[in-house]
């Protein structure tokens, strides 16, 4: 027969489960059996469930887990674990066979693990792990073997294992204690060698000689042993099998390659990992290393590393260090319907807790009593209405200790209050007295037969009780006492988080009510490690207590007396505290003296740190001040606050030496000044020079010349200082060591053929000026064309066209011009000097334009340069103006470009209309691009006629295109009815473009763009790691015409994750995923 071990109960995945039980039996051992869930990585949408069930006949026990997987689209896959790693798929056979179901209705799944005929090296801890794509959870239980075994059976026990131990055995350990008996003397076979070494076709052969009779689990077996490595030929050191590393510390996983060239991945549970501040990957010769920074739970996995095709793998450990208790619990003594807070801290952040009552742990579900909070290190166990009941000793337990505190709940005022007496016979009648005053009932009171009920009592309902029964001289009597705890009624301050601000010197007087029966002994201290009693006979400083109020008076208030005041009021109902914080503020300290960190003519930029004291008020800014160092009269700069940090004082004198000052500004007023800063002087450094030319040019140097600045300020001219360039290169070479005080200097010592830029800087005592560069590049070469003769020149039909084009060369070069590559026509002019040559057209047509070459030839070196000239007129009139439709009071018209664009690009058209009865044109619209257009607003019943321009850079053209046809604007319209069938336009949403996986940078803003397309309009939710993104300042979010963005600002490490768009509308919803990862 089977027993259960309890009822099924199906709970969320990570709540506590446990079960247990016992059997015995003269033919079986005992078997306890003890299971508890655990949650590990995250909270999957599945549930599990763990039952079992013990065999007393034959020793045979099964485990079924459970899990409701309604949302799941696929079976999850579970796993049984002996011990920690040892996966028993691997093991089943006579004594251990897995199975699984799945009900259609229901929609769970079932996972059964059968143990047949269970022996004692069996016991252990198992597990069971359901994982489904990213969701994960495990349960774990020990099994452990009670009963003994007889001799006979025991015997047979050893016999079964001699024969089947390769057949689902549980543990290989339990194989190794085993000693049997020899039947007789037989020769030792290694049957695992033979197999090792047989061909697959003999292994059916050797287990019929060898008496196998398991050889499926034999062959399994075969299968996982452990092959001969081979040498390697990518690596030459290998990853150790197994490294530990504990929570929170740094792991470094090394390997030596054979050849550093081969490209290198690691990965984790087959997932590739890239660099993050987590992963880092460093280089050192032929070893390449993966730091692991952090560890955590998670980071307990199997880990690989391929090197081209090789690949090698290892398993990383992570141990949880204890978790400690950092702050006690602390007694609680209060009354009931008050609210209680129980607070702890321990030294790890998210540390799995429990929370015990009088050595039973607390229920935390929906409907419990009892809230549990956890921020950071810190832990609340919280009741919201405490009942008397609650009453008792509460205790905190973490992987490294305990904590407990007593909680007690007294009775208070406006509690109700029932007096009652017993008198025989029960029938008499009676009255009830207070203070010798007859009680009469009321809403409040109630009064049947020998009782009286008070449904809330009063400090008024406290006296002398007395039952008087009818025709009896006996009297019953009671005293009844109604205390009340105390409080500090702080709403009455009206203050912002009980935050009183004061300024300095200001007299402060608090007023705090109180209540409490009896009167309370108030209390008033200041401090929160190391409080000070507040006397009530202070001199500046006192606390008065009245009835029913406390005052605090501070006479003159100081920066001192800002701190955490604490009131405590004490009676024999119980205790309350509350705390009030005084902040008394001020003007805040100079700053320190200013920095000038830059001067120049007739300016400077100063800086300085905020003062470190602010008064207790934000800094609202500074005022700058600033005088000459022989005067003492200080000039402000700014009568508007400066709210930076940094300023630039303006129009000083130059070569005049100046100080400069800061005061600090907050609510309260002005501070008194800083220490003036260094003197320093404003100088200006020169004006750039002017005129940089070529003087001349040869095969090593390039002279060149310019003029004096203009201006030069007070601090003089030192100088000239001379830098060239080649061509391509961003270095600048210094051509003079020293300065020259000429306008003209020769670079020597140039490559021939180089090409250079040329720059020249004025030097004074402020530095140097901004420099003067040539425009082009120079050859270095006995011929030179001015570069900036590549450009097309443009002129208009009739205009003078008149070019110098100027050369450098030494003899005089010969100078030819060609157009086209053919000489050039009659009527184009060329005269020819020692420097230059002149093109003069004196009157320019069309035919003129195209490109024109100039070559320059000294010897054999020949220097060309090539000019397109462009001869623009205006163009003609569009072709094939047309109305295309008339309707309402529109017309649509439509025409060609015209033939001749006059050698220039039309850049609009100009459209006029004109009525048929006046026949005066108007323009309608000027500079249009397109060759369409539909003119509006016409008046109805006039006849229109249309005529269009075309426009280029020289102008409309001289004659326009009008249309042939009028058109007539109907006054009256005859209505068409015609039947049509509405098409339906809705539409769920469908994403049209979908998110793709992005890489961003750190520090800089990052956008997630997808399209969709539904109608009616969809409502558009952002979600990161599937929780929606809403009110965080770090994303805009926009939708225009169907398209999504999502941007995130300065985005760290922390913001990659997987993002999710979803649009949701009455007819359905859809959604689509990316993967975010942020480079440091």
């Amino acid at each position: 027969p089977k027993v259960p071990l309890r009822e099924s109960v199906m709970s969320p995945l990570g709540s506590p489960l446990v079960a247990c039980a016992q059997i015995s039996s003269p033919n079986a051992s005992a078997f306890a059996l003890g299971c508890h869930a655990k949650r590990f990585l995250c909270t999957p949408q599945f549930y599990i469930h763990l039952d079992a069930e013990i065999g007393g006949t034959c020793g045979d026990i099964n485990f079924v887990a459970k899990v409701e997987a309604k949302d799941l689209l696929r079976k999850p896959t579970i796993k049984w674990f002996k011990g920690k790693w040892m996966d028993l798929a691997s093991k089943t056979g006579k004594h251990l066979q897995l199975k699984e179901s799945f009900d259609r209705f229901t929609k769970i799944h079932t996972f059964e693990m059968h143990i047949i005929k269970a022996k004692e090296n069996y016991a252990g801890n198992y597990r069971c792990e359901v994982n489904y794509k990213d969701k994960f959870d495990s349960c774990s239980f020990d099994l452990e073997i009670k009963g003994l075994f007889s001799d006979s059976t025991r015997q047979t026990h050893i016999q079964r294992h001699r024969y089947y131990h390769d057949a689902g055995e549980l543990d290989f350990s339990g194989l190794l204690k085993h000693r049997e008996h020899k039947q007789e003397e037989v020769p030792e076979v290694d049957v695992w060698e033979i197999l090792k070494k047989a061909r697959p076709d003999e292994y059916e052969k050797i287990a019929f000689t060898y008496g196998i009779t398991d050889l499926r689990g034999l062959l399994k077996r075969l299968k996982k042993t452990k092959k001969e490595e081979k040498k390697s030929e990518a690596f030459s050191k290998r990853l150790e099998p197994a490294y530990q590393a504990d929570k929170g510390g740094k792991i470094r996983l090394v390997v030596d390659l054979a050849d550093p060239t081969v490209e290198l991945k690691w990965y984790k549970n087959g997932q590739e990992i890239r660099p993050t501040p987590k992963y880092i990957f460093e280089h050192k010769g032929t070893q390449r290393i993966m730091v692991i920074n952090n560890c955590q739970i998670n980071d307990d996995a199997a880990y690989s590393v391929t090197a081209g095709e090789e690949k090698c793998t290892t398993e990383l450990f992570v141990k949880e260090l204890p978790v400690n208790i950092v702050k006690m619990l602390e007694p609680v003594k209060t009354t009931v319907n008050e609210r209680i807070e129980l607070e702890c801290e321990v030294s790890e952040e998210g540390a799995k807790v429990r929370w015990m009552k009088n050595g039973v742990e607390v229920p935390t579900g929906v409907r419990s009593r009892y809230r549990v909070k956890s921020e950071g290190t810190k832990h609340w166990l919280i009741i919201d209405d405490a009942t008397k009941d609650d009453t008792g000793t509460y205790s905190l337990m973490a992987t490294g200790g305990t904590t407990e505190a007593h909680v007690q709940i007294d009775l208070s005022l406006g509690q109700p209050l029932k007096l009652n007496c017993e008198i025989y016979p029960g029938n008499v009648p009676g009255r009830w007295y207070k203070n010798g005053q007859l009680v009469q009932s009321s809403e409040r009171i109630s009064i049947m037969n020998h009782n009286l009920d008070i449904e809330s009592s009063t400090i008024q309902d406290a006296g002398d009780y007395t039952f008087v029964p009818e025709g009896y001289t006996q009297t019953l009597s009671a005293k009844v006492h109604i205390i009340d705890p105390p409080r500090v009624h702080l709403e009455a301050l009206n203050a912002q988080d009980n935050t009183v601000v004061i300024v300095a010197g200001n007299k402060l007087r608090l007023e705090i009510p109180i209540s409490g029966e009896p009167a309370p002994r108030v209390v008033w201290m200041k401090g929160e490690r190391v409080s000070r009693v507040i006397l009530d006979s202070g001199s500046r400083m006192r606390a008065e207590t009245f009835a029913d109020h406390t005052c605090l008076t501070i006479d003159i208030a100081e920066r001192e007396d800002t701190g955490n005041y604490k009131i405590v009021l004490q009676n024999e109902a119980g205790e309350d505290t509350a705390s009030i914080k005084i902040k008394v503020v001020d003007i805040p300290d100079p700053p320190e003296a200013p920095l000038v960190t830059d001067v120049g003519g007739d300016w400077c930029t100063m800086t300085w740190e905020p003062p470190r004291y602010d008064g207790g008020s934000p800094i609202l800014g500074y005022f700058i001040e600033r005088k000459k160092k022989q005067s003492s009269r200080w000039m402000r700069l700014n009568f508007d606050l400066c709210k930076e940090t940094t300023f630039e004082p303006k129009k000083m004198i130059e070569g005049v030496p100046y100080e400069v000052r800061i005061f600090a500004v907050n609510a309260i007023g002005v501070s008194k000044p800083s220490e003036p800063s260094k003197p320093f002087i404003p100088l200006a450094v020169t004006s750039e020079p002017t005129t940089l030319v070529v003087d001349d040019v040869t095969d090593t140097t390039v002279t060149m010349k310019w003029r004096p600045p203009d201006t030069i300020g007070a601090a003089g001219l030192d100088g000239y200082q001379v830098e060239y360039c080649l061509e391509g290169t961003d270095e600048w070479i210094l051509a003079n060591k020293e300065l020259t005080e000429k306008t003209r200097y020769t670079i020597t010592g140039l490559p021939v053929e180089a090409k250079i830029l040329v720059r020249v800087k004025a030097i004074n005592a402020a530095g140097a000026s901004p420099p003067r560069t040539t425009q082009h590049s120079i050859l270095v070469k006995e011929i030179r064309i001015p570069r900036h003769l590549k450009q097309t020149y443009i002129r208009k039909v009739g205009e003078v066209v008149n070019l110098v084009m100027p050369f450098v060369g030494k003899p005089r070069p010969k100078v030819n011009w060609l157009k086209e590559g053919q000489p050039i026509d009659k009527t184009v002019s060329i005269r020819n000097s020692d420097c230059d040559s002149i093109m003069f057209i004196r009157k320019a047509e069309r035919k003129h334009s195209g490109k024109y070459e100039l070559s320059v030839q000294v010897e054999n070196h020949i220097d060309t340069a090539t000019l397109d000239i462009q001869i623009v007129d205006l163009p003609g009139p569009p072709q094939a103006v047309k109305i295309e439709e008339v309707w309402g009071n529109n017309v649509a018209l439509d025409w060609s470009p015209p033939k001749d664009n006059g050698n220039a690009p039309i850049i609009g058209y100009t459209i006029q209309k004109a009525d048929k009865k006046t026949m005066e044109w108007y323009s309608c619209i000027e500079h249009y691009h397109r060759t369409c257009i539909t003119i509006s607003d016409l008046v109805v019943g006039n006849e229109y006629y249309f005529r269009i321009y075309s426009e280029n850079m020289v102008g409309l053209s001289e004659s326009a295109t009008a249309t042939k046809d009028s058109a007539l604007i109907v006054k009256e319209g005859k209505a068409l009815l015609c039947s049509y069938n509405d098409r339906n336009f809705t539409e769920p949403p469908t994403f049209t473009q979908p998110l793709i996986n992005t890489f961003a940078i750190a520090g800089y803003n990052a956008t997630l763009n997808c399209s969709v397309r539904a109608n009616p309009r969809p409502k558009v939710i952002w979600m990161k790691n599937k929780i929606p993104i809403i009110d965080n300042p770090r994303y805009r979010m926009f939708s225009n015409q169907g398209v999504c963005t999502l941007e995130i600002r300065k985005p760290s490490p922390f913001d990659g994750g997987v993002y999710t768009c979803k649009a949701i509308n009455d007819l359905g919803e859809a959604q689509v995923d990316c993967k975010l990862e942020v480079k440091g």
